[in-house]
């Protein structure tokens, strides 16, 4: 909205430059469905269906099978993928955005991991099964394959592949994450937890 602002107002002093006045034109009346939309919470949001690749930093990709007409939840379980191997490409130390205190404590002892050894990771990942396995209330169970094979453990130093490479790079793992929708209408994850769901390429 600033930027509009902005953009708006740097119009209109371009427009005194040389230019006839032009007659004020109000702005068009926005409905009360638009304006809910504008301010509705982003996991709300309509999402992809079938595949999406998200550059999440310098050399590091995922691709996100979304299922048709998926639930705005599995938008928990990415936006928390994508941000945790973001802070790792970007040497940032934790990750806290929509975690309760739990699942921040979790996602930030992975991601300092990284940190403190001077790792990283390059590749094309996949985050495919995408699926709300159990929904009461204000709480929810997400699940998801991750497939890493095509991920490679890097020194962010020398930018070269570490010897030898973690095991859980090689094979599809399940990942749950347990969340939970605040008194302010976001849903975060509560915890991570260990799921038996099989995951195959």
């Amino acid at each position: 909205m600033r930027r509009v602002l902005v953009l708006v107002l740097l119009a209109v002093v371009l427009a005194g430059c040389g230019q006839a006045e032009r007659p004020y034109t109000p702005a068009p009346v926005r409905s009360p469905s638009a304006k809910a939309a504008e301010s509705a919470d982003p996991a709300e949001k309509a999402l992809p269906s079938g595949p999406q690749t998200i550059a999440i930093g310098e050399g590091l990709r995922v691709r996100v099978e979304w299922p048709a007409d998926p639930d705005p939840l599995l938008k928990v379980m990415v936006d928390q993928y994508v941000g945790t191997r973001k802070a790792v490409v970007e040497g940032t130390r934790g990750y806290k955005r929509d975690l309760e205190i739990n699942a921040e404590e979790q996602a930030a002892e992975w991601v300092n991991q990284f940190v403190d050894q001077e790792r990283s990771l390059r590749g094309t990942s996949r985050l495919y099964k995408l699926r709300v396995s159990a929904q009461m209330g204000k709480g929810a169970q997400v699940n998801a394959c991750v497939d890493e094979s095509g991920v490679r453990m890097i020194s962010s130093r020398t930018g070269k592949a570490v010897a030898p490479q973690p095991d859980w790079l090689r094979t599809p793992y399940s990942q749950s994450v347990v969340t939970h929708r605040g008194d302010d209408g976001v849903w975060r994850i509560r915890s991570y937890i260990t799921s038996t769901e099989r995951c195959t390429r």
